[in-house]
C-alpha cells in the first residue's frame, strides 16, 4: 500500500488566477510570515516551499553591484539617444542577463529598481546621470522604452519586474533627507507626475520607490500622492519599496513622528509595501511593525494588502510556476527541488555578442555634436591626432554600473580606428613628488605580481559595505620618492596615482596605500586636498576629514590633536606627539605643457574632459557650478594654442559651461559604458553621423540657473519649457555630419485630436540619423504656458536624397493644463501653433490651428471657497502640509512677508464675510484686486501645534451696507508670520 499524493495547494495550480492563488497563500501564512514578508529580505516559508525573497537590483544601465555584466551608457546618455526602441532593446538585454546572472548566483534578485524617472530640472544635481531628460514627456517615452525591456513581452510572466525611482519630485542631495520641495499643482501635474504616469499606464511598471525628500513638508515615504494618484493609473497591483534607510529617517533625522512604530504605520497605510532598511537584518523594522500591531497603529488588513501586492510581483516573476515560467528560472527561486524551466537559450544570454554590439550602437546614438565648424570628421588616413586631457584614456563607471567585461577608452578607440602610429597621448596630469619637513620623498612600495580584481567585481548585495585592500604595504618615507600623477578634479579635490595605475587610497585602518583601480565607494576614498600650511602643505584625506601623518610603521591619516583621537592606532600615534606632516610639493612635469607639447605635433587635437563620476557631483553630493575644473580648463587652452584644430569632446555626467567661441568643434557624450571610446572614435572619424540630442537644456552660466531647491519650475522660468534667457546650447541641440530639409507641415483638428504630417529630406551627402522633434505653444494663453513644449518626436535614418513622410497623431490631452480654478486638465480654446524642427530653437517649419476646447469658468468662492495652495501666483511663500496625512497649506517664508494671488473669483452678488483655517501665529490680509486691505485675520493665541487649525472669520461689509465684493475680481491674500493658510471661505 503507497501513500497518497497530496494534493496540489491552489496557491500553485498555474490553472487559476493570480488574484485567487494569492489568496489561498495568503490564507496559509501566518500573521508572523505576513509581517516578515515586509522587509526588503523577505525569509523562506519552508512549511509551504517558499524561498526566500528581496526587492531591489540595480540595473540603471545594466545589471549593477553583482559582478561583471555588459555596461550600457549612462542613463542621461540613453535619454540623449532620444530613440525609444533603441532603449527598449538595451532593457531586454539587461532582463536577460538579470536572468542569466540569477541562475548562477541567487543574490541577483528580479524585481529590478530601474529607471529613474526623476526629471533633470537642474543640471547641479548630483545625481544628473540617472535620469533621461528635463522634459517629462521624453522621459516618460524612454522610461517606458526601458521597461517593456525589462519586463518582456509575454502577456502572463514577467522577465523582471521594474520599480521607478524616486517618488517624487527629487532633484537634490543637499540634505536630502530633510529638504522640503513647495510644488504647486501645477508643477505636481504637468512636471513632475507626468513622468511616472505615463510609464505606469503603459503597463510595464511593477512599482516605484519613493525618494528620501520632503514634498510640500511631507516626507515621500507617507506621500497621499501614492493612493491618490498612483495606484488610480493602472488595474495591476503596484509594489512600493522604501529608499535604504528612508524609514528610520522619518525618526532619526527628519523627526516626522515620535516613534518608528508610528513611522512604518504611516508609511504602509501610505501606500509603502516593503521596508528597505538595516540591510539583511530584518527584525528591526519587523520588530516596528509587531509594535505598530499591539499599539493598534495598524490592522492586520493593512499588513494583507502591502503582502499581497508583494506577492503579486512573486506570482508574474513565475516563481510559482517554475514548469510554465518561459523566462526560465522564476521568481527568486522556485520551491525546494522544484523543477526549473529552462527557457530558450537566448534567455540566459550574457555578454553575447548581440550585447556586445548593442553597447556600441547605444553609445554611438548618445553622441552629441555641439557645434561644428568643418573640422569634423576627420580623416583618419590622412590626420595625425593628439588625444589629451583627463579622460582620454579612461572608461569611467558610475555608482549603478557593473563591472566591465570588455573596456574601450577614447585613446583605444582612437589606436583602432586611427593606427597607433598616427595618435600621440598626453592625459595632462600633473606629475609630483611630495616631500617631507624632514627632507624624505613619499614612496610607494612595489606591488606584488598577482594582479588584483577590480573593485565589486565578486558583487556585493551593498558595494557600499565594501572595504578597502590592507593587503598591501603602506606608503613609506625615504630618501627615493615615487613621482605621482596629481589630477585636480574642481573644487580643491584631487586624485594620486602611482606610476602603476594605482590610485591613493586609504583603508580602515588608516593607512594609505597605492590600492584602488579608480576611485569609487559610497564613501570615496581615494580623495585628497592639498591645504597651504606652514610654508608647505597639509595632504587632507577627504574620506575621512584627516590630515596625512607620517609615522615609522607607514604613512597614515591622523587627528590633528590628542583630544580628537580614541582608540585607533593613528590616534595613538596622535596622543604620543606625532603631528600632521606639512609637504613640499615638488611638479616635476606641468600637465600642460605635455599637452601643449603633443597638440603642436598633431594634425588635430582632441581634448576629452569631463568628470570622474564618483568626484564632485554624485548621489549624496551636488555640484556647485557649471564651470569646468580649472585644471582641464587649462589644459583645453595649452591644447588650442598650440593647435586651432581642436576638438573638445566633453565625456560628462551633466552639462558643463564651456565657451565655444574659439573652439571649431564640440561633442558631448554621457560615460557610454563599455563601447565608449569605439563609439566617439568612430563618431570622430565620420564611421557614424553625430545624431544624439541634448536631453536638457545647457545654461551659458552659473547665474542663470535657480536655487537648487526651488523646484517651481514655472515660477522661476526653468528647462526650457520656461526659461526665457539665452542658453549655451538648447534643450534637444545636435548636429549631423548632413543636412536636413523639412517642409509641407500640416495640421487638422479631429474630434479626438490633432494630425500633424511634414516631410523630411537628408540633403546632405552621407546617411545620417536625424531627431525631428514636434513643439505646441499656446498662443495667447489665460495663464503663464510653456514657450514651447515638446509633444513629439521621432529618430530616423535617412540616405542621401531620400524623403521621408512623417505623421503624428495629438491627443488634445497633449495641449492641455492643469487648471487650478477647478482642480482638473483643461484645454483652453484658442490658437496653438506647431513647431516642427531639429531642436527646441532651430524651427524649420511652423503652423497655427485653432482649438475649441472648454471656456474658463471663474471660481465659484462663495460655493467652493479658497484651498491655499490652489494659487495663480504667489512671492515669498512655500507649500507645506496640512496633516501628516494630507493636503497642503501655505506659509510665508521665514523672515517674509509671503502673498497669493487668486485670479478671477465670482463672488456672485457678493460676500459680507470671510474665513480662514489657519494655525500658528501670524496675520492674513485680504484685498481685492489693487485696493485696500478689506480684512485681517490674526489667531487670539497661538496653536498648540502646526496641525491645530482655528478658524477664524471678518466681515467684508457692515449690515445694509452695499457690498464691495459684488463680481469677478483678483484675491490678494498677505500672509506674515509663523502661519499656515489652509483655506479660504466666503459667504454672502
Amino acid at each position: 500500500m503507497t501513500a497518497s499524493t497530496p494534493p496540489t495547494p491552489p496557491f500553485r495550480d498555474p490553472h487559476l488566477p493570480f488574484a485567487k492563488r494569492i489568496d489561498d497563500l495568503l490564507s496559509r501564512l501566518t500573521l508572523e510570515e505576513r509581517t516578515g514578508a515586509l522587509h526588503q529580505f523577505t525569509p523562506a516559508v519552508e512549511r509551504l516551499g517558499i524561498a526566500a525573497f528581496r526587492t531591489g537590483q540595480e540595473a540603471l544601465h545594466g545589471v549593477a553591484w553583482m559582478g561583471p555584466a555588459t555596461v550600457f551608457p549612462q542613463a542621461v546618455g540613453l535619454g540623449a539617444t532620444w530613440n525609444p526602441e533603441l532603449v527598449r532593446r538595451v532593457g531586454e538585454a539587461v532582463s536577460r542577463e538579470t536572468r542569466a546572472m540569477r541562475a548562477r548566483d541567487e543574490r541577483v534578485g528580479l524585481n529590478v529598481w530601474a529607471p529613474t524617472v526623476n526629471l533633470l530640472r537642474h543640471p547641479l544635481w548630483g545625481r544628473n546621470e540617472e535620469g533621461y531628460s528635463e522634459d517629462p514627456r521624453l522621459t516618460s517615452a524612454i522610461a517606458t522604452a526601458y521597461t517593456r525591456g525589462l519586463r518582456g513581452d509575454h502577456p502572463v510572466y514577467w522577465r523582471t519586474a521594474p520599480v521607478l525611482k524616486h517618488w517624487l519630485a527629487h532633484n537634490n542631495e543637499t540634505a536630502r533627507d530633510t529638504t522640503s520641495g513647495s510644488v504647486r499643482p501645477r508643477v505636481l501635474h504637468e512636471y513632475d507626475l507626468r513622468a511616472f504616469r505615463d510609464a505606469v499606464e503603459a503597463g510595464a511598471v511593477a512599482g516605484v520607490m519613493p525618494a528620501y525628500n520632503l514634498v510640500n513638508g511631507r516626507p515621500n515615504h507617507v506621500s497621499p500622492y501614492l493612493r491618490e494618484q498612483l495606484r488610480t493609473w493602472t488595474e495591476e497591483e503596484l509594489l512600493v519599496c522604501s529608499d535604504a534607510g528612508a524609514p528610520s529617517n522619518l525618526v532619526d533625522s527628519e523627526h516626522y513622528f515620535d516613534t518608528h512604530e508610528e513611522a512604518v504605520a504611516a508609511s504602509l497605510r501610505a501606500g509603502v509595501d516593503s521596508f528597505t532598511d538595516h540591510g539583511t537584518d530584518s527584525s528591526v523594522i519587523v520588530g516596528r511593525l509587531e509594535g505598530a500591531l499591539r499599539q493598534g497603529l495598524l490592522t492586520e488588513a493593512e499588513i494583507d494588502g502591502a503582502v499581497r501586492r508583494q506577492l503579486s510581483v512573486r506570482f508574474r516573476l513565475g516563481e510559482f510556476d517554475p514548469g510554465a515560467d518561459p523566462y526560465g528560472g522564476g521568481g527568486n527561486g522556485g520551491s525546494a527541488g522544484a523543477p526549473q524551466a529552462e527557457g530558450g537559450a537566448d534567455e540566459h544570454a550574457f555578454d553575447t555578442p548581440e550585447h556586445r554590439a548593442l553597447a556600441q550602437e547605444a553609445a554611438e546614438q548618445a553622441v552629441v555634436l555641439l557645434k561644428n565648424d568643418g573640422l569634423l570628421p576627420l580623416a583618419p588616413a590622412h590626420t595625425r591626432v593628439a588625444v589629451v586631457g583627463l579622460l582620454a584614456d579612461e572608461c569611467k563607471l558610475d555608482w549603478y554600473s557593473g563591472t566591465l567585461i570588455h573596456r574601450s577608452t577614447p585613446l583605444e578607440g582612437l589606436y583602432e580606428r586611427f593606427g597607433a602610429e598616427r595618435v600621440e597621448f598626453a592625459e595632462g596630469v600633473d606629475r609630483v613628488l611630495l616631500k617631507t619637513s624632514a627632507g624624505a620623498f613619499l614612496h610607494v612600495p612595489p606591488a606584488p605580481d598577482t594582479p588584483e580584481a577590480a573593485r565589486g567585481a565578486e558583487g556585493a548585495l551593498d558595494p557600499a559595505l565594501l572595504a578597502g585592500r590592507t593587503d598591501l604595504a603602506p606608503l613609506t618615507a625615504g630618501p627615493e620618492g615615487t613621482e605621482l600623477a596629481l589630477a585636480d578634479w574642481g573644487e580643491g579635490v584631487l586624485t594620486l596615482r602611482a606610476p602603476d595605475g594605482r590610485y591613493l587610497s586609504v583603508a580602515e585602518d588608516g593607512y594609505l596605500r597605492a590600492s584602488a583601480d579608480q576611485p569609487g565607494g559610497w564613501v570615496v576614498q581615494e580623495t585628497f586636498r592639498l591645504e597651504p600650511h606652514g610654508g608647505g602643505h597639509l595632504l587632507r584625506h577627504v574620506g575621512t576629514g584627516l590630515p596625512v601623518q607620517v609615522a615609522a610603521d607607514g604613512v597614515k591619516v591622523a587627528p590633528e590633536s590628542a583630544a580628537a583621537a580614541e582608540s585607533t592606532t593613528a590616534g595613538q600615534d596622535a596622543a604620543a606627539g606625532a603631528d600632521p606632516e606639512v609637504f613640499e610639493l615638488i611638479v616635476t612635469e606641468h600637465g600642460e605643457e605635455a599637452v601643449a607639447r603633443a597638440a603642436a605635433r598633431a594634425d588635430a587635437v582632441v581634448v576629452v574632459a569631463g568628470n570622474d563620476p564618483h568626484i564632485n557631483g554624485r548621489e549624496t553630493e551636488d555640484r556647485t557650478t557649471l564651470r569646468l575644473p580649472a585644471q582641464q580648463e587649462l589644459l583645453l587652452r595649452s591644447a588650442r594654442a598650440a593647435n586651432p584644430n581642436t576638438v573638445l569632446a566633453l565625456v560628462s555626467a551633466y552639462p558643463y559651461a564651456v565657451d565655444p567661441t574659439d573652439l571649431p568643434a564640440m561633442l558631448w557624450t554621457a560615460h557610454g559604458g563599455q563601447a565608449a571610446g569605439t563609439a566617439l572614435a568612430r563618431v570622430l572619424a565620420g564611421d557614424v553621423s553625430p545624431a544624439g540630442r541634448l536631453p536638457q537644456t545647457w545654461y551659458a552660466d552659473d547665474a542663470d540657473l535657480p536655487g537648487l531647491l526651488d523646484y517651481d519650475v514655472i515660477g522661476s522660468r526653468q528647462t526650457y519649457l520656461y526659461f526665457g534667457g539665452t542658453p549655451l546650447f538648447p534643450f534637444g541641440h545636435g548636429l549631423s555630419y548632413a543636412a536636413f530639409a523639412y517642409d509641407g507641415l500640416t495640421a487638422r483638428a479631429e474630434e479626438q485630436g490633432v494630425r500633424v504630417s511634414f516631410t523630411v529630406t537628408n540633403t546632405g551627402a552621407v546617411t545620417a540619423d536625424e531627431v525631428v522633434q514636434l513643439y505646441t505653444r499656446a498662443v495667447d494663453p489665460s495663464v503663464p504656458r510653456p514657450l514651447r513644449e515638446l509633444v513629439a518626436h521621432r529618430r530616423l535614418s535617412l540616405a542621401p536624397g531620400e524623403t521621408a513622410g512623417i505623421a503624428f497623431e495629438l491627443p488634445l490631452s497633449a495641449f492641455a493644463f492643469w487648471d487650478v480654478a477647478v482642480g482638473r486638465w483643461r484645454v483652453e480654446p484658442g490658437r496653438y501653433e506647431l513647431l516642427a524642427g531639429a531642436s527646441s530653437a532651430d524651427v524649420r517649419q511652423r503652423t497655427t490651428l485653432t482649438l475649441d476646447g472648454e471656456p474658463a469658468v471663474p471660481r465659484a468662492v462663495l460655493e467652493h471657497g479658497l484651498d491655499a495652495a490652489g494659487f495663480d501666483e504667489q512671492s515669498g511663500t512655500e507649500i507645506v502640509d496640512r496633516t501628516r496625512e494630507s493636503g497642503d497649506a501655505v506659509t510665508p517664508v521665514a523672515g517674509q512677508e509671503g502673498e497669493l494671488v487668486f485670479r478671477r473669483c465670482d463672488f456672485g452678488n457678493g460676500a459680507r464675510e470671510v474665513t480662514v483655517e489657519v494655525s500658528g501665529e501670524g496675520t492674513v490680509e485680504l484685498s481685492l484686486d489693487d485696493g485696500p486691505v478689506l480684512a485681517g485675520l490674526s489667531p487670539s493665541a497661538p496653536a498648540s501645534g502646526p496641525y491645530e487649525y482655528v478658524t477664524l472669520g471678518a466681515p467684508l461689509a457692515s449690515p445694509g451696507a452695499p457690498v464691495a465684493t459684488a463680481g469677478v475680481h483678483e484675491v490678494r491674500l498677505r500672509l506674515r508670520g509663523a502661519l499656515r493658510l489652509a483655506r479660504v471661505g466666503f459667504s454672502a
